[in-house]
């Protein structure tokens, strides 16, 4: 089966200002995202990609954009599936006046119970997400064979409950795994199982280096910002 390149969308606007953007129309890549997006056709320059997927959302589309330059005859097929969680009446809002809704805690703790208000629940969003990635194994294998590397460009939630899908974990575990700003994570599917061989991999070690951090910091809803 296929080798899937999971790609989380450059450092958006919405990143920068601690706004949870879910679908909000209007939220592209920053400064930094955007010089992110262009180095990313140099990251993938080994990979023979047989096709791309895109999330719909601007953020995506942008980052995909240097790549598609790069590479005019990569076919690229937008999937709202793998769009980001519709976090509904949290959608637009401060993270930081979001972290004293009640809410907040389920979703740090048990997000299999969340369900966003107005929106859907992290558990809908994870079978989607999944979902269409077993579909897409399947067509890129069928169209280009079982050794075929293929990428998708999405979102922090929707990617880190596929990792957690690919290494057997229950959704609540899910808050445990990190992936930052344009990070490559890739999971190689084989018959019987999934074997995740890069994880949120920049190439940059700056944001692990000593940082002030809020104690006893939760997992940042949406994806955290990346290195400063």
């Amino acid at each position: 089966m296929p080798t899937l390149i999971l790609v989380r969308h450059g450092r958006s606007t919405a990143n920068t200002a601690g706004l949870l953007a879910g679908w909000t129309p209007g939220v592209g890549l920053d400064e930094r995202g955007l010089e992110q997006a262009a180095a990313l056709p140099g990251r993938l320059a080994a990979l023979p990609l047989a096709e791309a997927v895109t999330s719909p959302l601007q953020r995506c589309q942008e980052t995909l954009a240097p790549l598609r330059a790069a590479r005019p005859d990569l076919t690229v097929h937008t999937d709202d599936r793998i769009g980001e969680c519709h976090y509904g009446d949290w959608s637009g809002r401060k993270l930081a006046e979001l972290a004293d809704e009640p809410l907040m805690e389920v979703v740090q703790q048990h997000p299999s119970a969340a369900a966003f208000p107005g929106g859907e629940s992290l558990r809908a969003m994870q079978t989607r997400a999944a979902e269409a990635v077993r579909e897409w194994n399947a067509r890129v294998e069928r169209d280009h064979g079982p050794e075929a590397v293929y990428l998708m460009c999405s979102h922090g939630d929707i990617i880190k409950s596929l990792v957690a899908d690919a290494l057997g974990l229950h959704l609540d575990l899910f808050q445990r795994i990190s992936v930052e700003p344009c990070s490559i994570t890739a999971i190689r599917y084989t018959r019987l199982r999934p074997f995740l061989v890069r994880l949120g991999d920049t190439g940059d070690f700056t944001s692990l280096a000593p940082r002030a951090r809020p104690a006893g910091e939760d997992a940042q809803v949406g994806g955290d910002a990346g290195a400063p």
